[in-house]
């Protein structure tokens, strides 16, 4: 009899002791799929409205290339690509492939502010 009990209880422990190592290894794995959701994506395509990070400086300069006031356009790029974390694709145009924040923000005069 005192061996069957001893029995029963070394195997409620272990079972015990598996159960807490199966809860320990899936939050470590859940902090692991958090610290990747931190990491900036660098995806280069028209889905850069996606990102989390987007890279403005280098988009806007190519966006504000072959402007006739390419540093106008490239500050005035550089503010509505950090409020809406989009730039067009292009030099000129698609402004509607970064959604409504970017179409919609306006200069003191009502005019479009991104180009």
């Amino acid at each position: 009899m005192a061996s069957n009990s001893k029995f029963l209880l070394l195997l409620i422990i272990s079972i015990f002791l598996v159960s807490l190592s199966q809860v320990s290894s899936s939050s470590s794995s859940e902090a692991g799929i958090e610290a990747q959701a931190h990491q900036p994506q660098v995806v280069k395509g028209p889905n850069r409205r996606f990102l989390g990070f987007v890279d403005c400086g280098s988009l806007c300069a190519v966006r504000c290339g072959k402007h006739s006031r390419p540093n106008v356009c490239t500050r005035a790029c550089g503010t509505c690509c950090q409020r809406c974390n989009c730039v067009p694709p292009g030099t000129h145009g698609n402004r509607e492939q970064c959604g409504s924040c970017y179409t919609d923000m306006l200069t003191h005069g009502n005019r479009p502010k991104c180009p």
